[in-house]
């Protein structure tokens, strides 16, 4: 660990300040899986002595990094490396597939389960006549117990007509019913979280999320599920592989 500490050193001679040349260095690491999830950083001290460099430098590179989400503080134990769930936009798949391939334990919080008359948003998106009964299903989203994402999703009654027989995954009850989607559009922005999505999410109101609204289709075009996601940034990243 001492030697491999040794490429992070910062340059004297750069007109770029240290803990800035520091964060991305560790930046770089991190990303390239030099530490794994949950794994402890070296400490601040060990920073220091083995890279010569001040503990405030050290300080201020890892203080940047948690910012940035890429570290989690723990009190009293130490910096971990942040756990991060990667989401490829090129395939559809459910959260829990995503998390179980990545070696988390997924699961659901229900807020509620319930069913009424389209709103003129879901009579919109999913292409239903006024009047339409649906299925509507919020949830907290979590992996390791940690809350990863506030979710909330609208199915026809029509395909759903008891949205509290859905237990923890949304797709595997669609499946077993031979009605899930083969293909979604989504689209994802920024957004700050509100007072009640802090709470929810266990984070600082105003924290950065990424919000994501998904229409997904089965195989005759027909919309099915329109769902509104809440996803915090600091755990999520979403990957698309660009070919020329």
């Amino acid at each position: 660990m001492l030697t491999q500490l040794d490429d992070f050193k910062p340059d004297n001679e750069s007109s770029t300040p240290l803990y800035l040349q520091l964060a991305n260095k560790l930046a770089n690491g991190i990303h390239s899986g030099q530490w794994q999830p949950d794994e402890a950083l070296p400490s601040e001290r060990m920073l220091s002595e083995v890279l010569q460099i001040s503990r405030v430098t050290a300080r201020k590179a890892i203080d940047m990094l948690c910012e940035r989400g890429l570290l989690t503080r723990k009190h009293g134990s130490g910096t971990y490396i942040t756990p991060k769930l990667e989401q490829p936009l090129s395939r559809l798949t459910n959260f829990s597939e995503e998390l179980r391939q990545r070696g988390f334990v997924p699961g659901s919080r229900w807020i509620s389960r319930e069913t009424g008359i389209a709103s003129p948003e879901e009579i919109l998106s999913l292409g239903l006549s006024p009047n339409t009964v649906v299925s509507r299903l919020k949830r907290l989203r979590t992996a390791d117990n940690v809350v990863m994402a506030i979710e909330s999703t609208t199915v026809p009654a029509m395909y759903m007509p008891n949205p509290k027989l859905v237990t923890d995954s949304l797709y595997g009850y669609l499946e077993s019913h031979n009605v899930a989607p083969t293909r979604a559009l989504q689209h994802i922005r920024a957004v700050n979280a509100t007072p009640e999505q802090a709470r929810l999410a266990d984070i600082k109101q105003g924290a950065a999320m990424l919000f994501i609204t998904r229409v997904g289709y089965l195989p005759n075009g027909t919309a099915i599920e329109l769902s509104h996601s809440y996803c915090r940034s600091d755990y999520y990243d979403f990957v698309a592989e660009l070919f020329r």
